[in-house]
């Protein structure tokens, strides 16, 4: 079958069109042919007076198939929708066929070919047409194969269900055997030749319909509905996908392509928080950003949306090349506004300084921080040069050349902190604090969130991972929790802080109830299809192996150090009044951690920390490997000298 549609597809659109027109014309003799016969119960001969007859057909027919489009539907894609046009075209040609045929009497052309042969000509065009559908559509070689596919049902019924379950019977991987809806006054009926089923007995229908798939194509569901009907089909031994939003949709027709896996997004117990979007547009309409960290998850997103405010410019630092390369092709491709690749450490005071002196930002977000708890912990001075001293640089640079917003992005790890990351993010937070205490003109403002789905090391991708490889999935301890939020959701918080903040303020976002980390390892090994292997299930598919805490993590994470947040203009915003060191005295104690952390001593810089983070409680004692291996060295080098003295 491949063999003939293929060269038949790669056709141009010209000549597969005269193609289209010249089997409609051979249509109208071969149907004028038979209505002789029928009308005289012998063949006759297409010459004399009856190629008068085939004549007029095709010169009514042809224009009669154009005017109704019938030559703007594709061949392969034809099906129930391209009967009213054919009938309507083959309506209006057959009057005017019969009509003239009657009015003009021509000899040998009886008056019931007029009748019988449009009647003819329309059941022949829907046959060919879906004849040729069912060939180069791919349902013949469908039929033919015999490697199974696998069983689908759409949950929707509505028009992305009907141009999802489309789409897919274009393919040859799965075969849709109905839809799933919750409209009552559907169930019971078809459409496109599907039954609708109702979502009352899943586990029943699933097992009837040997289900292999459940695809969502509910794109404009709320999120409280779609985590009813996601915890409706936990444990049913189904794979479940979805389809993207319904802004998502409106740009294109729906795509068996489009479906993705389900993440955790999906399952969030909450509906994600909307910006003020006249007000962020105010603040950063025709102003120049600086976004630091511009290449890493929040950084780059927090990129799209500065620009999705229409700024002057924006200026991408980033010390990653790559990462700076990515996000600077993504922003030029969808806007015309000046966009400038930096490269560089926010830690280099002379590329700092003369970023800030060339193009003096009205606005900077500050995105750039070692953020992975286990790395920072093995290698605590990096992380606090970058995280604290980077920090420390830019917002005095910041303040020197009238910067006039300054934006952090923080942690919920920066609250009564058990790690040197998230004390380096509260000492971030501590800098900005006393820099707002002393009226610089500059409005510091910090934002502090949880868990960013889908952020490099984030978990989700890494139980995606694991489950693709049949597991286990690791999970560090069973009781273990996470606030979650997504990507864009976090960086709309960001910029919505720039708009509201008057100086000093801890922005934290209301998160709705933590997701306990082995709650969602179930859930998604059962929204794959598959079952947790347990004492109690040993036959399951993925098993759940608890690898103990990692040096700094903690069980429970939180967004406020006090219990006094403060609303704020924007419901789903609080804003948290917390204690700060001034900035005399902070000033003073920064430079001694600065010449601690040149020298190497971790020891005496995490004592500093302790000291100015009074909230820092230490989970764990150093495990930097730098400290860990020097004194490993020391001892081998120490071995041989002390059994050399022993055997002298």
């Amino acid at each position: 079958m491949r063999i003939i549609a293929d060269p038949l597809l790669a056709l141009p659109r010209v000549l597969k069109r005269l193609l289209v027109v010249t089997i409609d014309a051979a249509l109208c003799a071969l149907t004028v042919w038979i209505a002789y016969y029928l009308r005289l119960g012998y063949f006759v001969s297409l010459a004399g007076r009856p190629s008068l007859a085939v004549a007029l057909s095709i010169a009514l027919a042809l224009p009669a198939f154009y005017t109704a489009g019938l030559y703007h539907m594709a061949f392969r894609r034809a099906g129930a929708q391209m009967i009213p046009s054919a009938a309507l075209a083959c309506a209006g040609y057959g009057l005017c066929y019969a009509t003239i045929i009657a009015a003009y009497a021509f000899n040998n052309i009886p008056r019931t070919i007029g009748i019988v042969q449009p009647i003819l000509l329309f059941l022949a065009v829907c046959g060919v047409r879906f004849a040729v559908s069912y060939i180069l559509g791919g349902r013949l070689q469908r039929r033919l194969d015999t490697k199974p596919r696998r069983r689908v049902l759409v949950y929707g019924a509505g028009s992305s269900g009907r141009q999802l379950a489309a789409a897919i019977d274009d393919g040859r991987e799965s075969n849709v055997v109905g839809f799933i809806d919750d409209d009552p006054s559907i169930s019971g009926t078809r459409i496109n030749r599907l039954p609708v089923f109702p979502s009352n007995d899943l586990a029943t229908l699933v097992e009837a319909r040997q289900v292999d798939d459940i695809l969502l194509a509910l794109p404009s569901a709320s999120r409280q509905r779609r985590n009813a009907i996601i915890r409706s089909l936990r444990g049913l031994p189904v794979s479940v996908r979805t389809l993207p939003g319904l802004m998502d949709l409106a740009h294109g027709r729906v795509k068996a392509a489009d479906l993705g896996e389900l993440t955790i997004e999906d399952l969030l117990s909450r509906e994600p928080v909307e910006p003020e979007t006249d007000a962020v547009v105010r603040k950063v309409q025709g102003k120049t950003v600086l976004v630091t960290g511009a290449g890493g998850s929040i950084g780059s997103e927090l990129c799209r949306q500065v620009l999705a405010a229409m700024p002057a410019r924006i200026l991408l630092l980033d010390q990653g090349e790559y990462a700076l390369y990515g996000i600077h092709r993504n922003l030029t491709e969808v806007s015309e506004v000046e966009i400038i690749p930096l490269l560089g450490s926010i830690t280099d005071s002379f590329r700092v300084t003369q970023i800030m002196q060339v193009w003096k930002p009205d606005i900077v977000f500050h995105a750039a921080a070692y953020k992975h708890v286990p790395l920072v912990e093995h290698n605590p001075i990096d992380g606090l040069r970058n995280n604290v001293v980077g920090t420390r640089r830019v917002a005095e640079l910041a303040v020197k050349f009238g910067v006039s917003d300054f934006v952090l992005v923080s942690t919920d790890k920066a609250v009564r902190p058990t790690n040197i990351m998230g004390a380096s993010k509260r000492l971030a937070e501590l800098i900005l604090q006393g820099l707002a205490g002393e009226n610089t003109g500059t409005r510091f403002s910090m934002v502090r969130f949880g868990n960013v789905l889908g952020s490099s090391g984030s978990v989700v991708p890494l139980f995606r991972e694991q489950i693709r490889r049949g597991g286990p999935i690791t999970i560090t301890h069973r009781e273990i929790t996470r606030y979650f939020m997504t990507i864009p959701e976090a960086a709309q918080l960001v910029v919505q802080a720039c708009a509201m903040a008057s100086g000093g303020e801890v922005f934290v976002l209301d998160m709705g109830e933590p997701v306990r980390i082995i709650d969602l390892a179930h859930n998604m090994i059962e929204l794959s299809g598959l079952t947790v292997k347990s004492p109690t299930n040993p036959d399951g598919d993925i098993e759940i192996v608890t690898v103990g805490m990692r040096p700094g993590e903690k069980l429970y994470e939180e967004l406020l150090i006090g219990n006094n947040p403060q609303a704020t203009t924007h419901l789903r915003i609080m804003k948290a009044s917390e204690h700060h060191i001034p900035w005399a005295h902070l000033q003073t104690e920064l430079d001694r951690l600065e010449r601690v952390i040149d020298r190497g001593e971790v020891e005496a810089a995490r004592a500093i920390l302790c000291e100015l983070v009074r909230e820092f409680e230490p989970a764990s004692g150093i495990v930097d490997w730098a400290t860990i291996n020097s004194t490993l060295s020391e001892s081998t080098d120490a071995w041989p000298s002390a059994t050399s003295s022993r055997r002298h």
